[in-house]
């Protein structure tokens, strides 16, 4: 049946429902399709269907066939060392990269070049990658293996200098991305790192002039205000530097920088010499942490449940302002704030990823049930139906057949003039092929049966099949699932130290704060 269908979409569509099925996923209904590809894509696109339904070994070799052709060499050769990098082996993974740089142009070549460069990074190789970005054109790849350069030097060296070096030059790459959203994106995370650079440095003034250039419509907002803050701290405007931490407050908690901005309006406060605004601000930011660690259980529970998959995704994209972490301080919805932050991880990405695609394959799986069901059901009904006739019509047919033959031979047998007997020859032969239309009637409708049982027991075959299928994706899911949880539920557990941990701090601050306040009305009264 799907070949059949397969066979009658026309060739010019062919190329186009692969493509979409590859961009898409959904792999499985043009996987027959694929083998009727022609041109010059035809043998990189039956490629990449086998490797995306599991076929990947045959995938592998129809991968370096077509690397070593004549079209998609660099693509082909980029899937390789994509292939390569997840198996863990260096020699090959390097090996298809470098030959993609080699041999590729465009957005092939330079993602070739990103992932040469974290290779290298990867293995301590760092002045290696430094040489491969510096062949790079400008753009979004050259400018995150910058980012990536700049990363290893922070952790290498104990000056920030090259990693504030690598970071303008990643600035500088990203202006050159054409994706306008992307590249805001980038400049946003590139300028907060430069400033927390700048800052570590002493530089203040320098990180100021990144930080300041961060949008305020961004998950890199509000870390952005509390180190814009300490930077104007330590140029000693405690007023400008609390309104900024003022700013990063109205922001979830679950983004980095604003539990910091919460505890430095107390530090804020008592550095200008406000006592008591201090001392209620650390007692406020106890509250809220308080009031977050409140929420973190919640989800927790929601988490256990519900499944993260339900708590964390699905309740993030809905629309209902009741949710477990409302809240009127927030600008934006913090259970969007958790989802971002929990996806921050390759691994939650991986696991959200896998539950999703199990969860669309069952609803398919149970969509093709249904109307094999209902398919099933219409062919037993035609059975019955025929089973319950009888070939009346069919014999009421001949016996009036065969009365109009006996008629016909009455009136031949009487004298007849040349036209009548021209008029009896065409009656006489359009009897004649009534009577072969009846007969070949009769075997079509005796055959009709025996086509239906067979095409019943396809259904109910396919049915089986899917129904095997569908119990295996739902095991698969509900593995997946559980895999999910434990990191969400990981992830909480980890949210929930670091507000302990801010609590403690605040804790720390009022107790020195009353300690203070104590020595200085104890030395009064002494005076």
């Amino acid at each position: 049946m799907a070949a059949s269908a397969t066979s009658q979409v026309p060739d010019a569509l062919k190329e186009g429902l692969v493509r979409f099925a590859l961009a898409t996923g959904e792999l499985s209904p043009v996987e027959r399709l694929s083998e009727q590809l022609k041109g010059e894509s035809a043998e990189f696109l039956r490629a990449q269907v086998l490797m995306g339904t599991g076929r990947t070994a045959e995938g592998v070799e129809a991968l370096k066939h077509v690397a070593e052709g004549q079209y998609h060499r660099a693509e082909a050769a980029l899937l390789l060392g994509r292939y390569w990098a997840a198996q863990g082996s260096i020699p090959e993974t390097r090996q298809w990269f470098e030959h993609a740089v080699r041999i590729g142009f465009g957005e092939t070549r330079q993602e070739a070049g990103y992932r040469l460069a974290e290779l290298e990074l990867r293995s301590g190789r760092s002045e290696k990658a430094g040489q491969v970005l510096a062949k790079m054109e400008a753009g979004f790849w050259a400018a995150n293996g910058y980012l990536n350069l700049s990363s290893e030097y922070a952790r290498s060296d104990l000056n920030p200098t090259r990693a504030l070096v690598a970071l303008r030059v990643a600035m500088a790459m990203a202006e050159r991305d054409l994706d306008a959203d992307r590249k805001d994106h980038l400049l946003n995370r590139l300028r907060v790192r430069a400033g927390y650079l700048a800052l570590q440095n002493g530089e203040p003034d320098k990180a100021i002039g990144f930080l300041e250039k961060v949008s305020l419509e961004s998950d890199n907002t509000p870390q952005a205000l509390y180190l814009h803050g300490l930077a104007l701290a330590e140029k000693g405007n405690h007023r400008a530097s609390m309104q900024s931490w003022h700013r990063a407050k109205k922001f979830p908690l679950a983004f980095s920088g604003v539990a910091d901005a919460w505890i430095a309006m107390g530090r804020g406060f008592d550095l200008s010499g406000y006592l008591g605004q201090a001392g209620e601000a650390y007692l406020a930011a106890n509250a809220a942490f308080e009031s977050e660690r409140v929420t973190l259980r919640k989800l927790a529970t929601g988490i256990r449940e519900q499944g993260a998959y339900k708590s964390l995704v699905e309740d993030a994209q809905a629309s209902d302002l009741e949710w477990f972490l409302a809240d009127s301080r927030t600008l934006t919805q913090p259970r969007m704030a958790y989802l971002l932050d929990f996806l921050a991880q390759p691994e939650a990405q991986r696991a959200v990823r896998r539950v999703a695609e199990l969860r669309a394959l069952g609803q398919s799986l149970a969509q093709q049930q249904r109307d094999l069901g209902i398919f099933s059901q219409s062919l037993t009904d035609q059975l019955v139906l025929l089973d319950a006739r009888d070939d009346g019509e069919a014999t009421e047919l001949r016996e009036r057949q065969m009365t109009l033959v006996r008629d016909l031979e009455k009136l031949s047998a009487k004298s007849l003039d040349a036209g009548q007997a021209d008029v009896l020859r065409s009656v006489s032969a359009t009897l004649a092929a009534s009577a072969d239309s009846l007969q070949e009637l009769k075997g079509r409708v005796s055959a009709r049966p025996s086509t239906i049982r067979k095409q019943l027991d396809q259904t109910r075959t396919l049915t089986n099949q899917a129904a095997q299928l569908s119990a295996q994706s739902l095991f698969l899911a509900q593995q997946a699932e559980k895999h999910l949880d434990q990191l969400a539920l990981d992830y909480v557990r980890e949210q929930d130290n670091e507000m302990a941990n801010a609590i403690d701090k605040t804790a720390q601050q009022i107790a020195h704060l009353y300690e203070y306040l104590a020595l200085e009305s104890l030395a009064e009264a002494i005076q």
